[in-house]
Order: C-alpha cells, then structure tokens, then sequence
C-alpha cells in the first residue's frame, strides 16, 4: 500500500444502526435478551459490540439471560477464536 493511502478497514457505524441490533426477535424458545446479545456478536466489531452493550443495558435487557440449558451470552461464545474480547465487555457491564 502507497504511504500516502490510509488503510479503511470498514466504515464507522452509526448509533441507528447499532441499535438495529436490538430490533429482532427469536423465532424459538431462546430469551429476546440472549437472542439480541448473539446476534450483535455475530454481526458487529469489537468496538461496536461495545457500544451495542451501553444501549442495550440502557433499554433494559438482560446481560445474564440463560437458554433452557443454562446457558448464558458468556457460555455460549467463550470456546470461539476471537470471543475473549467480546466477553471482557460483558464481564465489564455486569460489574
């Protein structure tokens, strides 16, 4: 890459967009808190994930919600490759 190119890797997403994340709904058993928390891992960077996590909280969802095995968010994620950071936000917003 040329010195004078700045490398982009993907653009700033907004906070509407964000908050799109806490629109859908699951078509199962699985708590809406639960279902919107994997779905913002599963679709936002590290940094938005973060930002996902504030206006969630601030809406009132659940960072604690379990699947009917017991699972929670933490559960779920915590084997996969890149989950580390993803589960330090949550550990950070339980307190």
């Amino acid at each position: 890459m040329r010195k004078d190119k700045k490398q982009v890797i993907g653009e700033e997403i907004s906070d509407e967009s964000i908050k799109l994340f806490l629109t859908p709904e699951p078509a199962d058993d699985t708590p809406p808190s639960l279902y919107k928390l994997i779905k913002a891992y599963r679709g936002l960077r590290i940094d938005d994930f973060e930002r996902f996590v504030e206006f969630f909280v601030a809406a009132g969802y659940d960072l604690a919600a379990r699947d009917a095995k017991g699972n929670d968010f933490i559960d779920l994620i915590a084997d996969q490759r890149h989950a580390r950071p993803y589960v330090e936000v949550i550990e950070a917003a339980r307190g």
